[in-house]
């Protein structure tokens, strides 16, 4: 998700056949019915269906890995991630048995899946990625829908929630940067 900038829904829905490591790209045919025992289906609406080009070095890296993960695969309509059974996972077993204790080990916030999501989204948008193709890569019905995961964070407002969370340390490790570059 966070190389991608699929939805968890779409991720969870991926078989082998969709993904060409070749051409760097996954397609996006189908989705899991979270709210339910994740029945695979239709996407959430005809924008989701996409091809999604994954060219830039984290999409690159998630390729690799993922080329590395799925091996030789024997059945390329099986879905890549998957339970012991063969079915589809759910996002709160990989939240609650995964996600969750993996931040609380590193003493981070929770957070859910879309955040690797967003944090895609920004990556692109930082990168000067045309607003259009993020639109078109993320599988969002319209620039609205875009523009709610974009914005710059003014520099000041940035170092005032550093400063609340880790006090003067950002300051020191400023002078020290500074000084090692002078």
């Amino acid at each position: 998700a966070a190389a991608s900038g699929l939805r968890s829904s779409e991720l969870l829905a991926l078989r082998a056949n969709d993904i060409d490591f070749g051409a760097k790209t996954v397609r996006v045919e189908e989705s899991s019915d979270q709210r339910g025992r994740g029945e695979i289906g239709p996407c959430k609406n005809a924008t989701a269906y996409r091809t999604v080009l994954l060219c830039d070095p984290e999409g690159q890296k998630a390729m690799r890995k993922l080329a590395r993960f799925l091996g030789i695969v024997t059945d390329s309509h099986s879905l890549i991630f998957h339970s012991k059974p063969g079915g589809p996972l759910l996002e709160t077993n990989i939240l609650n048995q995964g996600l969750y204790p993996a931040l609380e080990a590193l003493g981070l916030e929770k957070a859910g899946m879309h955040a690797f999501r967003r944090g895609c989204n920004r990556r692109w948008e930082l990168a000067g990625v045309n607003p259009a193709v993020i639109r078109q890569q993320m599988g969002h019905a319209s620039a609205a829908m875009t523009a709610l995961y974009t914005g710059e964070i003014p520099l000041e407002q940035i170092r005032t929630e550093f400063s609340m969370k880790f006090g003067n340390k950002i300051d020191v490790l400023e002078t020290m940067e500074t000084g090692a570059a002078a």
